[in-house]
């Protein structure tokens, strides 16, 4: 074995650690390995999705770095096939290493058992200093991370909940590009709801005394932990939309950091800042047509659910932002998009063992054997590696 073998061994180990068990057995559970011709392992034909998911390289290319790596020998067309194949198998992959690496132990992607729905929309770039843009839209259920729709439009077409198709009783989670009248109310008129972080100007409501609400005068009554709820509703093209505010101010740390990246982002753009928008950057606020029978606190903690995905989502857009889509069959985008997942999950992953470095330089990733070891009177290895028990501090630096 040469030595870059050698190191393309190593540093696959690495990769295969992060990934749940039993994930070569899902492989034929879930449809990716029916009728494979061409790939001679699990292992290889992984490898070589990723090499299309991670690169972005086409799917030609992608069939030849695959043949020169002597992992598969395979045509653009057949590794088309194939991805299509595979989009269930990498969604509970990228499902497993986000609850096996990123999520508290002890804890769930996401408690609540609601049917919620994150929406989102990001620019995919081609390849190539002329490549087209295109916008891609999507939506995506906790806790199970199943991309459920997917279109692909002209970079023209901008952020809209009336491109989903939404079920009676769906709660719809999504920023404040999406808290706007008009969307809001198609959503109730679905049958759903949503969650959605507002802002000062994008959505006017009333009180119910039919006065404009003042959402700036309510939210700094707020005291320290303390969360507010107002009643408020407006109306779009005949129809009244009734639903309530829920905020929170931020700590003290978020505050200062919300102040400074609003600040730098007027900054880079020639703008001045309004006093009241600095201070709205104070807070977390969210629109919600629920009913009173969820509280704001559990409001709140639904609209946290789409954070409780955020160590890998942080890095979706990044990562959807240069590659090939040339993918207009829904199943092949639908397993584009979960690969992306798995792909941001793992990079989160990596970034997250990484603290707890070594002088070998990887992960053990057996701790029984560790575990054989433990001495009556000492901490077990879970304790010391915990954040707060790092020997070299509370992110091993």
């Amino acid at each position: 074995m040469t030595d870059w073998e050698e190191l393309m061994a190593e540093d696959w180990a690495i990769i295969e650690g992060m990934l749940p068990d039993g994930w070569e057995d899902k492989a034929e559970e879930l449809g990716a390995w029916e009728r494979v011709r061409g790939f001679r392992s699990k292992e290889v034909l992984l490898r070589t999705l990723l090499i299309h998911i991670a690169l972005g390289c086409s799917l030609k290319e992608t069939a030849v770095r695959a043949s020169e790596a002597d992992f598969a020998d395979v045509s653009s067309v057949a590794l088309f096939k194939r991805l299509k194949k595979c989009g269930e198998w990498l969604r509970w992959l990228a499902l497993g290493v986000i609850e096996k690496w990123l999520v508290p132990s002890g804890q769930v992607l996401c408690s609540m058992d609601l049917p919620l729905k994150i929406v989102d929309a990001t620019t995919v770039q081609e390849p190539g200093a002329k490549g087209t843009s295109w916008r891609v839209h999507y939506a995506i259920r906790l806790p199970s991370l199943e991309c459920d729709q997917f279109k692909v439009t002209s970079p023209k077409e901008g952020e809209s909940l009336e491109r989903f198709s939404l079920a009676p009783g769906d709660i719809v989670l999504g920023d404040r590009a999406y808290a706007y009248r008009g969307q809001i109310a198609y959503v109730v008129g679905q049958g759903a709801n949503v969650v959605v972080r507002t802002g000062l100007t994008n959505l006017p409501t009333y009180d119910n005394q039919g006065r404009p609400f003042d959402l700036l005068a309510h939210v700094r009554r707020l005291r320290n932990g303390e969360v507010g709820d107002w009643d408020v509703w407006f109306e779009h093209e005949g129809t009244v939309v009734k639903g309530r505010i829920c905020a929170v101010r931020k700590s003290l740390a978020a505050r200062k950091a919300a102040r400074a990246r609003c600040l730098r982002e007027s900054g880079k753009k020639g703008r001045t800042v309004k006093p009241e928008t600095l201070e709205a950057a104070e807070y977390v606020m969210v629109f919600t047509t629920l009913h009173h029978g969820f509280s704001a606190e559990t409001v709140m903690e639904i609209y946290r659910c789409r954070w409780q995905v955020e160590l890998a989502f942080k890095r979706l857009k990044s990562l959807l932002g240069l590659g090939n889509l040339k993918k207009f069959d829904p199943e092949a985008a639908k397993a584009w998009l979960h690969g992306k997942l798995l792909v941001a999950g793992l990079i989160q992953a990596l970034i997250s063992a990484g603290s707890a470095f070594s002088p070998w330089g990887f992960c053990i990733r057996n701790r029984t054997v560790l575990a054989a070891f433990h001495v009556e009177g000492n901490p077990p290895y879970d304790e010391i590696l915990s954040p707060g028990n790092h020997p070299l501090g509370r992110n091993g630096m």
